[in-house]
Formats: C-alpha cells, structure tokens, sequence
C-alpha cells in the first residue's frame, strides 16, 4: 500500500506540473523532458485541458523549439527581459539545478515558478516559456550569451558574446525612448533595476 501510494503522489506531481506547462503553452518535448511523460498522455492532457478551459486562450506550438540565441538580444524590450529572467534563475538557483544534473520534474517546477515571477514582475510574455527555456540552457551551459557593464549606470545586462562594442544596459535605452514608445516597454522598470546590477555576483555563468 505504501509503495502504491508513492507511486500515485508522483504520478500526480508528474500530471500537476504537465497541465501548468500546457497553461504557459510548453512544447511536447519540454514537457516530456521534465515529467517523463509520453507523448500520447500529453497529447491527451492538452485535449483535456482544452476541453474544461475553453475560456483561457491557449496555442500548442508545433516544430522545432527555440534555437536562436540573436532573439535575446533583437531590441532593448526583449534584451530587458532576458537580463530580468537571468537574475531570477539564478535567485532560485536554477542554473545550478540543470548544471548538476538535479531531477527534471522538480526544475521544471522550479522554473514555472520563475517564469511566473517574470511575468509578473515585467508584465510581459515577450519572452515565451519556451525561450525562456532556452535561456535557462543557454547560461547553464555558458554559450552564446555573456555579461556587459552599462557605459551609463554601472548595471550588468546580457548580450552577445561576440560583440566588441560598449552599449548601454537595455534599461538605459529604454528609458530613453520616446514616451509614445515607453507605453510597450515592461513595466516596473525602476523597482527590477537591481536585480540585473546584482547579476553579475550571482551569475558566474562558467562552472
């Protein structure tokens, strides 16, 4: 009885976390990667999903996921997020988490958590959970992406490694832009400011 209830706990958290991805319109094989679940099941559960939420907008991404590291860093708005997204793995110890190998389902929660913390902190999903996933890899890994100190503020920001020019952090173009222009731009931009200054302390983004 005991092993069958252990069983069933974990196949519920498995379940739990599958329908939470589906709501931030995960792809199949994101889901299958954290909960272990088979295509056919999940399939079933975005049927499912679909059926008892027709009032919740919700799109099933087809195709390859994300692979384009340049998305990060195409305008100062996404450039914005992606610093954001980089201080909140590293406040919940994410990077980390996939660098050492942690269990799937329990960072995959973990990073539903994060996702929506960004969301709420920028009120923006410029960002897709999906790119947002890739963003995750992307540090862990220590590839594509590295970190610039702003020519104006002293503030730490992702951007290209390959670039040799000195810009200014995302934040400071912002605010910089015209007003008519701002009414796009994330939200709360004073109030997160210090958590890309506190990036570069946490986020050592070799091993």
């Amino acid at each position: 009885m005991h092993i069958s209830n252990e069983r069933y706990f974990a196949d519920r958290l498995r379940h739990d976390l599958a329908l939470r991805m589906i709501h931030h319109e995960a792809r199949t094989c994101t889901i299958r990667t954290c909960t272990g679940l088979t295509d056919d099941r999940i399939r079933r559960l975005y049927q499912t999903y679909a059926t008892h939420m027709p009032a919740v907008p919700m799109r099933r991404h087809r195709g390859k996921s994300p692979r384009q590291i340049a998305f990060f860093t195409r305008n100062p708005r996404i450039q914005f997020e992606a610093s954001l997204l980089a201080g909140l793995f590293v406040a919940f110890g994410l990077i980390n988490a996939v660098r050492n190998g942690a269990d799937p389902l329990g960072y995959g929660s973990l990073f539903c958590d994060v996702y929506e913390t960004h969301v709420l902190l920028s009120g923006s999903r410029a960002v897709s959970f999906e790119h947002a996933w890739f963003l995750l890899h992307l540090l862990a890994k220590n590839v594509g992406l590295g970190l610039l100190r702003c020519r104006h503020c002293g503030a730490h920001f992702l951007d290209d490694r390959t670039t040799v020019l000195k810009r200014g952090c995302p934040a400071c173009r912002l605010k910089a832009l015209p007003r008519r222009q701002l009414r796009h731009a994330p939200v709360l931009l004073p109030q997160v400011r210090p958590h890309t200054r506190s990036l570069p302390s946490a986020v050592r983004l070799s091993a």
